[in-house]
């Protein structure tokens, strides 16, 4: 596997969203969805806003690949489950960070156990 270049961590870090294409099962791609996505150190993270039962991260659990855009980088991941405590405590803090200007009403629930529960890291393929 490949990993990110700090131009490209930085772009999608200042990125407000990241459109999200999951690999079907039969290999073809999910119509992409905007989500909202955070950095913690050398990593990228998402969570479904509806927990492990959003359709998005549905389809991402089929396979576990797909194509994600943001702050024009475009490329092709592997989501990875994180289930590390102490990693989604951080996540947690870089949700209510970078989305401190929205409602509470959108931020709670994602750092809320049911989205934590579909914490992806997305590697890059």
């Amino acid at each position: 596997m490949s990993t990110w270049t700090d131009d490209e961590l930085s772009r999608i870090e200042r990125a407000d969203e990241l459109r999200i294409a999951p690999l079907r099962r039969d290999g073809s791609p999910r119509s992409p969805i905007p989500i909202w996505v955070v950095r913690e150190g050398d990593e990228l993270y998402v969570r479904s806003f509806r927990g492990r039962g959003g359709a998005w991260f549905r389809t991402a659990q089929s396979r576990h690949e797909g194509h994600i855009s943001a702050g024009g980088v475009d490329r092709d991941v592997t989501f990875v489950d994180e289930a590390d405590p102490a990693v989604n405590e951080r996540i947690d803090s870089a949700y209510r960070t970078k989305y401190r200007s929205y409602s509470d009403a959108y931020v709670d629930p994602m750092v809320a156990d049911p989205a934590r529960g579909s914490t992806l890291r997305l590697v890059p393929r």
